[in-house]
């Protein structure tokens, strides 16, 4: 291996050094992608050739897109982890860097293994086309190690390992197709029995009227998505957010209810962890779950309503809507919410027919029940419920029914835990929900928040299938007679999302709040656009295009430097779930530093939470009563914490001394960063000075504190992602 790596090393200074000239100094930055927007012609590329070429063209970019995104994080990415190898900009001193270094991981490289697998695909598909791809991906590869970011060896094994599981996955989808595929599409099998040489087939074959092959590509995509979001979170790329860690700590420490939330929550985490472990994997373990049963949920309620082919397309659009996609990986109390509000749409719809049972409201019951207890909003459904009898005189012979009056009794007997909880805690989650929703506050209209939802949610929904859901919400009440399902799916959902639109009339609405709305209008949109082929197909292709990048980045925001550059940790739009394992760890060498005896003060819940989960020593000292990190105190309840007497370190910690954790606002980037941005130029920043002092509150309970400095949290990729001050409080009181 060292004669291994000293050639390696004498290859890359004859590359890195000895090749330079003005040419490469200008062409080989761009092959890298420097300066060049890889990533928008990616984008619009494929879809172009899946929307207009011949079906071998379709093929091919299927299978390119699928070995890249498959390939280049569980192959290469697990690769690099587990190598380790540091990048020549990291290693070497003498190194001529003509690229950002771009991480620490630099065996294999992600470029080489990219473009080779492109490379061997393209060939697969087209054989004369070798004299073109292979020598573009070996030019792309040699201006990895010219810029000084890889080293020959990365690029070899990169290439190599690219162009090897490229053959492996054609070959294998080749080989499923031959087995598999006969007894899943027997239709499409017959006339495409070979998919590297799509050829008309010989004989005239019936299109399917089952819609069989539809309904099965749909199962197969739902659980290709289960495993591939378990593999993803698996990986830990995202860290928790603020919220997840704190809930699960709830799981901790189980109850009937909480301070700000049902059981729920806790109880989904607590399943979780147990299978998973206290991981990433294990908090977020059910998210992809729900997500499968969801999805599944709906394709069969639009394949039987409308047809198969108009459910796998509506299948297929929530992978390219951005909210759909954070609730299938984040676990927060939204997943479980929306999953039973829809089970309860599709139960209601089966208990509002002429033909309707008591069973069936009694489903509508337990969902609506099951959804109040992972969140509060479920209760609004038994309102829009009523509404829908309100609006459809048919229905409401069944209020006549002991069904719905049923379904309300179960749906009583789910809200027994809260009820019971706040009873022994002087009903403090009603002032606590009263006052996120700014009950006291004077009824004074403002349009201020009356855009920023609507913005909000346009880019949350997919524009294309926002303002299509709304428009369809619209131009069906003239056939709401006619089509009482549309009304339905409308009364489920509609005057949910409405009524949080008009609220901002009021104060700022969180832009999850309506997220229980979107899959009964997604669900009115499919039924409506579906009457409307011509202008569907062309609305169906402009919002994958639209939301395909945006859930992308949402699952590796380092997918920006195929764009232009990487976005500074600042502006992230994953700020909230990078750099908390090393925030973590940096505070743990601080309080060691100050003193191996004391105890951690955050300056609030969700970062009480994530200090706890990603600090080893803290998260031993969870279940003792003597945690390591505590929020900081109050008189009145704030968090969960309040209610918990081993974290009120007022009684148990006394005479012991503690470092104060508070995370300082973001440096403001001076006007004209994103210009800079594009440009690839130094970012400049506003300078915030360091807090002078720390709260009253904890000067009034330590004998002495004082400022220990700002510290920024760097991640791998060397970008800034938070900024901490650190405070020493000595002797508590």
């Amino acid at each position: 291996m060292h004669w291994l790596l000293s050639i390696d090393h004498a290859l890359f200074h004859f590359i890195n050094s000895s090749l330079s000239n003005p040419f490469f100094d200008w062409v080989m930055p761009i092959l890298s992608g420097h300066g060049v927007p890889w990533l928008p012609v990616v984008i619009i590329g494929v879809p172009l050739a899946l929307y207009f070429g011949s079906n071998r063209l379709r093929l091919c970019a299927a299978f390119m897109l699928m070995v890249v995104a498959l390939g280049d994080p569980l192959i290469v990415g697990t690769i690099k982890s587990a190598v380790g190898r540091a990048r020549p900009c990291v290693a070497m001193a003498d190194d001529i860097v003509r690229l950002s270094c771009g991480g620490y991981h630099s065996f294999p490289s992600a470029h080489a293994a990219n473009t080779f697998a492109v490379a061997m695909v393209a060939f697969l598909f087209f054989r004369r086309s070798w004299w073109f791809m292979f020598p573009l991906a070996a030019a792309v590869s040699f201006s990895r190690v010219y810029c000084g970011v890889h080293f020959p060896i990365d690029v070899t094994a990169g290439a190599i390992l690219g162009a090897g599981y490229a053959i492996a996955f054609v070959v294998g989808v080749q080989t499923l197709w031959n087995s598999a595929g006969r007894k899943l599409f027997p239709a499409w099998h017959a006339r495409l029995p070979d998919l590297m040489n799509p050829k008309a087939p010989s004989t005239n074959l019936q299109a399917p009227t089952s819609g069989v092959e539809w309904l099965n590509l749909g199962y197969l995509l739902i659980v290709f998505a289960l495993i591939a979001r378990w593999i993803y979170l698996r990986s830990g790329i995202l860290n928790l957010t603020g919220d997840e860690a704190y809930q699960w700590i709830w799981s901790k420490h189980l109850a009937l209810s909480y301070y700000s939330k049902p059981l729920g929550i806790a109880l989904i985490q607590w399943f979780g962890t147990a299978i998973g472990g206290d991981t990433e994997f294990g908090v977020r373990f059910c998210s992809p779950l729900f997500a499968a049963i969801l999805s599944l949920f709906v394709l069969r309620f639009l394949a039987r309503e409308t047809s198969p082919r108009t459910a796998f397309c509506m299948l297929l659009a929530t992978f390219a809507t951005p909210l759909f996609c954070a609730g299938s990986v984040l676990m927060t109390i939204d997943p479980p919410l929306v999953l039973c509000w829809m089970w309860a749409v599709i139960a209601g719809w089966r208990a509002v027919q002429p033909g309707g049972t008591t069973r069936d409201w009694l489903v509508v019951g337990l969902a609506v029940g099951l959804g109040f207890l992972s969140k509060y909003t479920a209760g609004l459904e038994i309102v829009c419920f009523g509404i829908f009898f309100a609006l459809h005189a048919p229905a409401r012979a069944q209020l006549r029914r002991p069904g719905p009056w049923l379904a309300l009794g179960v749906f009583a007997l789910c809200t027994l835990p809260v009820v019971i909880w706040n009873a022994q805690h002087g009903w403090v989650t009603l002032h606590h929900v009263a006052g996120n929703a700014q009950m006291d506050k004077k009824w004074e209209p403002t349009l201020k928040y009356f855009g920023e939802f609507l913005g909000g949610q346009a880019g949350l929904l997919n524009p294309v299938f926002f303002f299509a859901a709304l428009w369809a919400g619209v131009a069906f009440w003239k056939r709401r007679a006619e089509k009482p399902l549309w009304l339905f799916l409308f009364c489920l959902g509609t005057p949910l999302f409405y009524g949080y639109w008009l609220f901002s009339l009021h104060s700022r609405v969180q832009p999850n709040w309506p997220v229980a709305a979107v899959p009964p209008m997604f669900c009115l949109m499919a039924l409506y656009w579906h009457e409307r082929p011509r202008i569907a197909k062309h609305l169906f292709i402009a919002g994958l295009i639209v939301g395909a990048p945006i859930v992308a980045l949402l699952h590796s925001t380092s997918l920006t430097k195929l764009l232009v550059a990487r976005l500074p940790g600042d502006i992230d739009i994953a700020h909230r779930s990078y750099g908390w394992r090393e925030t973590a760890l940096a505070i743990e060498s601080e309080r060691e530093k100050f003193d191996t005896n004391s105890f951690i003060i955050a300056d609030g819940y969700q970062n009480t939470g994530l200090f706890t989960f990603y600090s080893p020593a803290a998260r031993a000292a969870i279940n003792t009563p003597r945690p390591l990190v505590y929020s900081l105190s109050s008189d009145k309840p704030g968090s969960q914490f309040f209610f918990w007497d081993e974290y009120n370190y007022r009684t148990n910690r006394q005479g012991e001394n503690a470092i104060y954790v508070t995370q300082v606002e973001y440096y403001k980037l001076e006007h004209g960063w994103l210009w800079k941005w594009l440009h690839h130029q130094p970012l400049s920043y506003r300078d915030i000075p360091p807090l002078d002092a720390p709260p009253a509150r904890l000067t009034n309970e330590f004998e002495t504190v004082t400022n220990l400095g700002l510290r920024e949290i760097q991640i791998s990729d060397g970008r800034v992602f938070h900024r901490i001050q650190i405070f020493g409080c000595y002797h508590l009181k």
